[in-house]
């Protein structure tokens, strides 16, 4: 690096420090003008301004949670506002108890019914995940509004009016919403930098992905159903408290949804500040739309309204007006990270990262095969795409699996791995059965596996990607950083071994192919699986990477991970593997070193010959993968 880059690079750190020191300034100062509002200003329209904002901030922060971090847009979360209102209401009303004291069970209750959205809508994503919200928000009003005898129906609920003194105005509503608020921030921020939050991001960015390698989605979603009502809830809570008359028409409203999505989108999806400046933006438009919209046509001019704001802000401010405003100001300072393309890998490291696990060979088990596959059968259709495949993979070996287009390669990955279920067959792991168990189950087992296409978490940076990898699942592990200490030693170890450390902290969506696939074996590596599949590896990569891949092939190997190869590329085949099982027609044709394979009279009349896969028969072009 030359003296005047160095200059420039040091220059472009110092503004990012400045940035970062006046965005801390800001939101400083910014904290201290609000704690101090009512204390200089009595204005109880200035002040209410300021609660309602409070109370949209709060729930467009619980929305972003699920939405913006994992991915689930969400119509309902106006139900939560609802349900901590009515449980808070109906608490205080037969205890006597203060709402304000009642609201965090307001939270716990809202909680539990996103649990129940959550088990509902888990099987659902994208716009069907968005219709299963809003029907539950259609629900929950239809509950409250015919059991009458506990919610009073229609009739609608009077809270008691607050007993401190009138001179104090709405102190106490204020400074509850500013706290809880305070809060609520605080908790997406933790959720960010923790396992919990990083694996929810990875789930936003490939849900199925995220599945395979360890991850409970499941549990992780509901988790973040929770965590996102909770607030909402404690905040409707105080909100019904503070108007003291609750009917369900208002408090199950699709205006409310439509102003917590507006509010988080205006501001930034994703970011942890977006949702709070997108509800101090959208409250003064609230206020203009209540007092001067009214009459039975009200609510839908209010629609009309949010509904065009919405749409301008997806077509031209996609990321939210935060973020688009610091990539502006990015692009302006020229503090985006550098080109990724181009730069030279160093060697393959002689030896494999302290973090690497080296399986001794352990006398005997070399007799046992490690991966058992036995009449595996899969069908698209009417298509047999798989068709009694059967074979064993060795203990400690490098296996190729090879054969023409559409022979069902992938395919029997897929079915390994879990992506796609068998039709029939069976797979052992050592002594555990495969077959039957989900995903994450296999990951968890030791098994770990790479794709044609590569398959990084686009939003997250390389050294992100390799904190997503999970073994085991614990509720206490949620809490742990996201990657720190020995963590993140052993993450930098496996990207400088595969050449990609000094690409850690650049979104993966940014590099290259080539470097996708290096950081998503790393990724395959946190695992320490027992056996590693690489779909490809060599495709659409240079030669020198393809070189290198075959070095690192080989050095895992030599520390006892077995590896199993599906690849076109056959030099490289033939240098790396100790065995190879060729496919034709979704079954096993030959067996056998790689210097019987390629003279094998079966195998080169499957490449060249009858069993190669016409236009009628091939898989791969009537839905099935290749």
């Amino acid at each position: 690096m030359t003296i005047n880059r160095l200059r420039a690079y040091d220059f472009d750190r110092l503004r990012a420090f400045d940035s970062r020191r006046l965005r801390a300034w800001g939101i400083g100062l910014a904290a201290v003008a609000l704690a101090v509002l009512p204390l200089v200003n009595d204005n109880a329209y200035l002040q209410n301004m300021a609660i309602m904002a409070f109370l949209l901030a709060v729930m467009a922060s619980g929305w972003n949670i699920i939405s913006g971090y994992a991915g689930y847009v969400s119509l309902g979360q106006s139900a939560f506002l609802g349900v901590g209102a009515y449980t808070t209401a109906l608490v205080s009303l037969h205890t006597g108890i203060s709402p304000l004291l009642a609201a965090p069970l307001g939270g716990v209750v809202a909680a539990a019914a996103a649990v129940v959205l959550g088990l509902v809508g888990r099987r659902t994503r994208g716009i069907a995940f968005v219709i299963v919200s809003f029907a539950f928000l259609e629900f929950t009003a239809l509950l409250v509004s015919n059991w009458s005898s506990l919610t009073n129906g229609n009739h609608g609920l009077a809270l008691p009016l607050p007993t401190w003194d009138r001179a104090y105005l709405n102190w106490p509503f204020y400074y509850y919403l500013l706290v809880l608020l305070a809060l609520t921030v605080w908790g997406s921020w933790a959720i960010r930098r923790s396992k919990f939050g990083i694996r929810l991001m990875a789930i936003r960015d490939d849900e199925s992905k995220a599945d395979g390698i360890g991850v409970r989605t499941d549990r992780y979603k509901m988790f973040a159903f929770a965590a996102s009502a909770f607030p909402i809830g404690v905040a409707g809570g105080v909100y019904a408290y503070y108007i003291a008359f609750l009917e369900p028409a208002s408090m199950f409203d699709i205006v409310i949804a439509m102003q917590i999505v507006l509010a988080a989108h205006l501001g930034g999806v994703g970011t942890l500040w977006g949702p709070v400046l997108g509800a101090f933006l959208l409250e003064p438009l609230n206020q203009f739309t209540n007092q001067n919209l009214s009459g039975p046509d009200a609510g839908s001019w209010r629609l009309i309204i949010y509904g065009a704001l919405l749409a301008a802000i997806v077509l031209f401010f996609p990321k939210g007006v935060l973020t688009e405003a610091g990539s502006w100001l990015a692009r302006r300072r020229r503090t985006d990270p550098q080109a990724t393309a181009g730069s030279r890998l160093t060697a393959v490291p002689d030896r494999l990262p302290p973090a690497a696990l080296v399986r001794e060979r352990v006398p005997g088990t070399a007799e046992v095969p490690l991966l058992r596959v036995a009449e595996l059968g899969k069908s698209f259709g009417g298509v047999r795409a798989v068709d009694g495949c059967s074979f064993i993979v060795e203990r400690g070996s490098v296996t190729g699996l090879i054969g023409p287009n559409g022979s069902g390669k992938t395919t029997v990955f897929n079915l390994l791995d879990g992506s796609l279920a068998a039709d029939g067959g069976s797979i052992h792991l050592g002594e555990r059965r495969l077959d039957r168990r989900p995903r994450w189950q296999r990951a968890h087992a030791g098994l770990a596996r790479t794709f044609q296409a590569t398959r990084v978490f686009p939003q997250l940076t390389a050294l992100e990607n390799l904190a997503v990898p999970s073994r085991s699942f614990s509720v206490p592990g949620l809490a742990a950083s996201a990657i720190s200490g020995k963590e993140a030693a052993r993450a930098h170890e496996w990207l400088d071994f595969v050449g990609m450390d000094a690409y850690a902290e650049h979104r993966a969506g940014g590099l290259s192919y080539g470097q996708q696939k290096l950081v998503e074996l790393a990724q395959a590596l946190m695992l320490e699986p027992e056996i590693l599949l690489l779909d490809e590896p060599a495709a659409g990569i240079n030669p020198t990477l393809v070189d290198r891949l075959g070095g690192i092939v080989r050095k895992l190997n030599e520390a006892g991970t077995t590896v199993v190869v599906v690849e076109h590329n056959m030099p490289l085949v033939l240098s790396l593997c100790d065995h190879i099982h060729v496919l034709a027609q979704g079954r096993v044709i030959a067996s056998g070193p790689p210097g019987v394979i390629e003279h094998d009279p079966a195998v080169l009349d499957a490449y060249l010959g009858d069993h190669a896969p016409g236009p009628g028969n091939d898989p791969a072009t009537t839905g099935a993968t290749a």
